[in-house]
Formats: structure tokens, sequence, C-alpha cells
């Protein structure tokens, strides 16, 4: 397994993550329900097997199923002795910080959090300054910080715009999980290059990246445009990623072994992984 830096929490993390979503959401890309006993058992062993294989980085929510995920990942991490980076989430519109974490830990069964991230696909002009803002919730967590509940904080975006610059520009994320992959690489635009991904390089915070495989968008397009292609694009996909030096961790939700076992086998094969500068070039 391939580990890797943090950014400044300075934390040695596996670059190689485990996404929560398919642990909690019901039908989450493809048929399943987490509640069920067979897919609950199922990501449990899911999660025993990427802590057998070194994964270190685990990330759930609360919103994953109204606190399912983070049910189902506090009865498979019960199970081992290793130390891991335990990611969760909280709404954008938490009116109570110190509430929701203590459910938080409540779920997880544990006594403090590694990170607690601000849980947006998007975010208004209005919201971004309300986080902000004296008493907001950003200066709630940054109390629970101080009081040893969690030890880092971050945010999750979906988005490339004014607000998440303004996030990471105020200096007081330690984190951020953003959507990147071969579809959309708007975080960092290689040839110019410009994008959030950059600016929170500069501030030397983690970098997550969700939908790494693109939620299925790619292998969907590709179906319809060559029905009989059947290669399994999935390595691809992540090498892609992975390839990106500003990435420090590259989530995947996975909800069996065999997904957890494909995974690692890419994380650890280098020779997948591409030049991006060479790539991106306009002439030879």
């Amino acid at each position: 397994m391939e580990y890797v830096r943090f950014g400044r929490t300075e934390a040695t993390v596996s670059r190689s993550g485990f996404g929560g979503a398919p642990a909690g959401l019901r039908n989450y890309l493809e048929q399943q329900d987490p509640k069920v006993d067979v897919g609950r058992q199922g990501v449990i062993d899911a999660v025993l097997r990427a802590v057998e294989l070194g994964l270190t980085y685990f990330d759930t929510a609360a919103g994953y199923g109204n606190g399912e995920g983070e049910a189902i990942f506090s009865e498979a991490l019960s199970q081992i002795e290793n130390r891991v980076f335990l990611a969760t989430k909280l709404p954008p519109s938490t009116q109570d910080a110190g509430r929701s974490v203590a459910n938080n830990l409540e779920r997880l069964r544990v006594d403090n959090l590694d990170l607690i991230q601000i849980h947006g696909s998007s975010y208004s002009d209005e919201m971004t300054s309300s986080i902000l803002s004296e008493g907001g919730l950003l200066a709630e967590l940054e109390a629970l910080r101080d009081e040893g509940l969690v030890r880092f904080i971050g945010f999750t975006t979906e988005d490339n715009n004014a607000r998440v610059y303004k996030f990471i520009r105020s200096g007081r994320f330690d984190s951020v999980q953003m959507t990147y992959n071969l579809l959309h690489q708007h975080p960092a635009e290689q040839t110019r290059p410009f994008g959030s991904m950059f600016e929170a390089e500069e501030q030397d915070m983690g970098i997550c990246t969700m939908r790494s495989l693109t939620s299925g968008i790619f292998q969907k397009w590709v179906k319809q445009v060559n029905p009989n292609d059947n290669h399994d694009y999935t390595g691809d996909l992540l090498s892609f990623v992975l390839s990106n030096p500003l990435v420090d961790v590259a989530l995947v939700g996975m909800r069996t072994q065999e997904m957890v076992e494909a995974n690692v086998r890419v994380c650890e094969d280098s020779s997948q992984r591409v030049d991006l500068a060479q790539l991106h070039e306009k002439y030879v």
C-alpha cells in the first residue's frame, strides 16, 4: 500500500481511501440496501479486508442513511486493533455542532474524530458567509477541536467556484474533499495550470477526491457509444486520479471484499499511472 502525508495534519494515510456512501445509502449507483443483513455484512467484511490490506483512510457521513453508514463502520472497526484515520461529516445547516458531533461519536463508538467535514455539494454566498462568520458553524467546530473532540476540520464540495476559494483561502480548514476524475478535471486543470486543488495545495491542506471513478458516468457513456465494449475501466479511472501528485487520498465507495482487493491492486501498481503534464501537451 502507498502512504502519504495528509497535508498539514501531518497524519500518514493510505492513498486509497474507503468511501462510505455505499455503506449507508440505499440503491446508491446500483441496487443494494445496507439494512439488509447480506449487504450490511458484506460492507463489514469489506472494511475488515481493507484494514488487513493496509487501508487506513475511512470516510463516512451522518447523511449516509441517516447515520446507518456510521453504524456499519462502527460495527466493523470495533473488531480491529489497528488505528485508522476516521473521517465523517455533518450538514452545513447544522445549528448545534456540539450535539451533531456527539451523535457522530456515539454512532461511531469513538472518543474523538480524526476529521470532521462540513458536508456540502454546493454552497450559496449566504451559507458560506454564515459558516465563516463569528460564532458560525466553523467557529463551533474549532471550539470542539480545542476541546479535543475532533482533531482536524475539513469541507467537501463538488464545485470549483468563488465560495470554494473563499473556504480554502480562509486558512481555517485542514482538508478538502472534492470531485475529481477523468471527466471532472476542473479542480486541477493541467494546461494552465489552475483550479482549487492547486489553491488547496498552496495552503498545505489534505486533499481527498470523491467520485474518483466518475460515479459510473464514464462507464455509462462507453456503453452508449460502444455497447460491445466489455473492458473494466475501474483500474484505469483510479490510476488516472492517483497519477495526480496533488491528490493525497482517492476515495472509492466499496461494499465487497472483491472491490477492496481490486482497488488495492491498482493502488499498489504504479505502472498504469501517467505523466499528466505530458498527457495534456498540445504540441508534439
